[in-house]
């Protein structure tokens, strides 16, 4: 499975990810073995927000994308493909990854554009 984690300062996790140039992408086989794959640094045209879906973006690949907040515009264009959209108001990336694969990630606060 294939995570990215919306993060600006490549440490924490950041909101409003459709707005967002910086990912880090997780490989996770289980439990104990999560692996950073790759650190998008995206231009500016390639952020959701901007893209126009005239072809094809790395988010598009994900299995699951995990930021602070997001808008149901964000959600559902990569529902579209395939990709869930997790928030939470955790930090940590790898703390994230932990609770999301056990189910226990904690809630967002609400977005606001």
């Amino acid at each position: 499975m294939k995570i990215a984690i919306a993060s600006q300062n490549w440490l924490t996790i950041t909101n409003h990810p459709g707005k967002t140039g910086r990912f880090r992408v997780f490989e996770v086989q289980d439990q104990e073995d999560v692996r950073e794959l790759d650190r998008l640094e995206l231009p500016t045209e390639m952020f959701i927000h901007n893209f126009k879906d005239s072809g094809d973006h790395p988010l598009y690949h994900m299995d699951v994308l995990i930021a602070g907040t997001a808008g149901s515009g964000f959600i559902d264009r990569l529902a579209r493909y395939g990709v869930t959209v997790a928030t939470t108001s955790e930090k940590d990336p790898l703390a994230a990854i932990s609770h999301y694969r056990a189910g226990t990630l904690p809630p967002s606060e609400p977005h606001h554009h």
